[in-house]
């Protein structure tokens, strides 16, 4: 089986077009066309249904794509380890980050001490939701990944280092039912409460969702928005109630900034709740079996960073 003829049958499974993967492959269509055949002769299988509309894999195209996908991981890999005979002065990081600003782990500072270290890595960035990013991780497309899901939550066959725990907080509004308390679990809230929630897929949201599920309770009404400020930002203006990570509100790297005394816009209060369970954790995920010498030194970097009980 040839890596060549692989690359081309990609190319067509990302673009589900033959012309726009040969354009890709920078090759005629006609060549690749006549690869893409060689390669279903070697498998003995076809791996694409044609219609003059559409091009769907088949079931065969359907197992072969993760396949190749790792192959290719693994070629990068190796390229990767053989550079690292001589030290680590080049390479590629495929690095996935958690889209909450986890402020107990600043990840800008992890990336300019790793670049200080090792400046001939290139980075590739990807921000998407933790789930999406630890099967990225487990598929080979990234190395590692640093997402808001405990361990518990993480995919068979990934490993872990639990870089921090972030205590989840209440914040409801000033004239709140539940505003003078300093405490609160999270059955106490109305029935007719509104949550804001952050997006769906990400850790934090998984987090809240098992938090009142302990609570045994459903979320209730509630909308989703997509930057935590907002939601602190909307709870703090009556809109509803969030749960957010505790370092987001509070602490020098907090998305309201400094606040010496510890206040919320409009009046808002946060509240700490009673299950000890309810943090949110973030984790940097890795598979052990393909673990590149790039990858490998950025785990030991960002390490330093962890935070520490």
């Amino acid at each position: 089986m040839d890596l060549r003829h692989l690359r081309y049958f990609l190319a067509v499974a990302e673009t589900r077009n033959f012309t726009q993967a040969a354009a890709n492959c920078y090759v005629a269509q006609s060549a690749l066309s006549q690869q893409i055949a060689r390669l279903e002769k070697d498998v003995g299988a076809q791996l694409f249904s044609r219609t003059s509309r559409s091009v769907r894999l088949t079931a065969a195209g359907e197992l072969l794509e993760p396949l190749a996908r790792r192959i290719f991981a693994d070629v990068d890999n190796a390229q990767a380890a053989l550079d690292a005979l001589s030290g680590l002065r080049r390479g590629r990081l495929r690095l996935g980050l958690v889209q909450t600003r986890a402020s107990l782990v600043d990840l800008v500072e992890v990336m300019a001490d790793y670049h200080a270290r090792h400046p001939g890595v290139d980075f590739h960035v990807t921000n998407a939701p933790s789930s999406e990013m630890a099967a990225a991780v487990l598929a080979g497309d990234l190395d590692i990944a640093v997402v808001g899901l405990a361990p518990r939550q993480l995919p068979d066959g990934l490993d872990h280092t639990v870089l921090a725990d972030d205590p989840l907080i209440l914040i409801v509004p000033a004239d709140h039912a539940l505003a003078g308390r300093e405490v609160a679990d999270l059955a106490d809230l109305p029935d007719s409460h509104q949550l804001i929630q952050f997006t769906k897929g990400t850790g934090l949201r998984r987090q809240v969702e098992s938090a009142f599920a302990r609570a045994g309770v459903e979320p209730g009404q509630h909308f989703q928005v997509g930057q935590i400020y907002d939601m602190i930002r909307l709870a703090a203006r009556g809109i509803g109630v969030t749960v957010v990570p505790h370092s987001s509100v509070f602490g020098a790297g907090s998305l309201l900034g400094p606040n010496p005394d510890n206040t919320l816009p409009y009046g808002a209060h946060a509240l700490r709740l009673t299950d000890e369970a309810a943090v949110h954790t973030v984790c940097a995920v890795h598979d052990s079996k393909r673990l590149a010498p790039a990858a490998a030194a950025f785990l030991e970097v960002i390490g330093r960073h962890a935070v520490k009980e």
